[in-house]
């Protein structure tokens, strides 16, 4: 892949500077796109300050991502090249669990991959996010987006909505449920607002700013 241009934090007190890294290659089943719009949302701030005592630094954040496709695995069958499309808080699992295959991927047994702030998944390595030029995510954490092209700058913090959903937890005699449309009947796991910190998401509103990536 192509050396990709961003914007990272390298410590809780600095502030974002322009950062070169190179993206994975894309294996069978991604797809990678170009942003064009990333929103900023406040765990973007919590993480590059380190305010949930996770970061993983360098950190490049951003997580309410619009961008048109410019390469597809040869297993991916939803998206071609030149699709616009969104990504948000998630980019990949280990799709082989229980919770994987429930469609409950945010509840990983073997942890979920963030959009930023790792762990990749098989290498564990950290992983960067839209405040930067290019992205690689698992066919399966990519939403279709149709709005005309001249909208796009407010799609992008919508994004977001369909991982912040999963989020969401309702306590359930000490255990929580996941709510929107992801919910399963009867289904129950033990997670929460601890759950959102260990892995650098907020539970709470969300406020959105737009930013045209360079």
């Amino acid at each position: 892949m192509p050396q990709v241009q961003a914007y990272a934090a390298t410590s809780p007190s600095s502030p974002l500077a322009p950062f070169t890294f190179e993206r994975r290659t894309p294996g069978a089943l991604d797809v990678a796109l170009d942003i064009l719009y990333c929103g900023v949302c406040h765990s973007d701030l919590h993480t590059a300050r380190n305010e949930w005592h996770n970061t993983l630094y360098p950190s490049v954040p951003g997580h309410e991502i619009v961008g048109r496709v410019s390469q597809v695995g040869e297993l991916v069958t939803r998206f071609k090249v030149g699709d616009l499309v969104g990504v948000g808080c998630m980019v990949d699992s280990c799709q082989h669990c229980q919770p994987c295959a429930d469609g409950l991927e945010q509840y990983c047994d073997n942890g979920f991959t963030g959009t930023y702030n790792g762990p990749e998944q098989g290498t564990g390595a950290n992983t960067f996010g839209g405040y930067s030029s290019h992205l690689v995510v698992r066919e399966s954490f990519v939403l279709r987006i149709s709005h005309p092209e001249a909208e796009l700058a407010g799609v992008a913090p919508l994004a977001v909505r369909r991982h912040h959903q999963l989020f969401t937890a309702t306590p359930v005699a000490g255990r929580a449920r996941p709510q929107g449309r992801h919910r399963r009947p009867g289904r129950t796991r033990p997670h929460g607002r601890e759950d959102c910190r260990r892995h650098g998401r907020a539970c709470g509103a969300v406020h959105h700013q737009r930013r045209q990536a360079r």
